[in-house]
């Protein structure tokens, strides 16, 4: 019943947002940034705007050239406008940048402090599947599994956020593609909360940088996607502490890539899939403190990822 006259809410202020100002929006609220990495403090950037960024077609950049694969877009938060755009309203598989959709209607119907129980649902059985070995009878609070989620990208803490916070797995994929919905992210359809390759799952780089812009109006999202590693007790069956300690898998994090001169990244989500290729999405702000989203989807290696991206972000300086 909350989840439904949340969504009942929603949804008449979408519909009034439209009517006043022409497109959807975000709410306007001081942004505040925690950390951006290992060795920095904190900044407060401008208050975004309603408006959100639009885009129809390419939109091309000197110097900006991504591969034939990629699909990849850059957004000005401040100007609300599209810098660049290659292919941004093509459906592909998201990989682990789902788990951005999974954190925003966690974050939005459900309680930080609450506990989450895990049942056998947790059981990941791909090879190769990121996580951190949940059992049946875990317990950790929500807070706890958003930062395992976003910043080590676990799959089976997805499975645990999902049945907690919808009642049942299908509830909860039914919430997700409500709520791309209530966003405007209407080429988005979701059917796991992790991103693991299955059918009729998909988003477009514009819906990512819709519902990367709605996580961002939470601070929970905003803190925790700007930290490089983390560290935490959670509990087993039995009552005994199970300690665990991650690093980000955002390699601007863990000194493998560096931002170009007069960028700052402050933080974002990774996946990689066979089917997705390599996907990033990332907010970064220029030396005046100006914010942007960029992503890339469906890169054929990492180093072509974070060398599409650097150009993405390296447009804005003019480097």
């Amino acid at each position: 019943m909350r989840y439904i006259n949340k969504l009942k809410f929603a949804s008449i202020f979408t519909c009034i947002t439209l009517f006043l100002n022409g497109c959807g929006g975000s709410f306007s609220q001081p942004y505040t940034i925690n950390s951006y990495s290992s060795n920095s403090s904190g900044t407060k950037l401008e208050t975004f705007a309603s408006d959100l960024c639009v885009v129809n077609s390419d939109i091309q950049i000197s110097d900006v050239v991504l591969s034939e694969n990629s699909c990849g877009g850059l957004f000005d938060l401040n100007k609300r406008e599209t810098l660049f755009a290659k292919s941004v309203h093509e459906r592909l598989n998201p990989a682990s940048l789902t788990k951005v959709m999974t954190a925003l209607v966690a974050l939005k119907y459900g309680d930080l402090s609450q506990t989450l129980k895990a049942t056998s649902n947790v059981n990941i059985t791909e090879s190769g599947a990121q996580k951190i070995g949940l059992q049946v009878g875990d317990t950790m609070t929500l807070d706890q599994a958003l930062h395992l989620l976003l910043i080590y990208s676990a799959n089976d803490v997805a499975m645990l956020i999902a049945e907690n916070i919808g009642g049942t797995l299908d509830q909860f994929y039914e919430m997700m593609n409500n709520e791309a919905a209530a966003i405007g992210a209407t080429n988005s359809h979701f059917v796991n909360p992790h991103g693991l390759t299955a059918d009729d799952h998909y988003v477009t780089c514009y819906d990512m940088y819709l519902i990367f812009n709605a996580a961002m109006q939470y601070d929970e999202f905003q803190e925790i996607i700007s930290l490089p590693e983390y560290s935490t007790i959670y509990y087993s069956s039995d009552g005994t502490g199970v300690d665990v300690n991650i690093k980000s898998t955002n390699q601007y994090f863990n000194g493998n890539q560096t931002a170009p001169t007069g960028i700052t990244v402050i933080g974002g989500k990774t996946g990689t899939t066979t089917a997705a290729g390599h996907c990033l999405i990332l907010l970064a702000k220029d030396t005046s403190g100006n914010p942007y989203i960029a992503v890339v989807l469906r890169a054929e290696d990492t180093s072509t990822l974070y060398e599409e991206m650097a150009k993405m972000l390296a447009s804005v300086t003019g480097n």
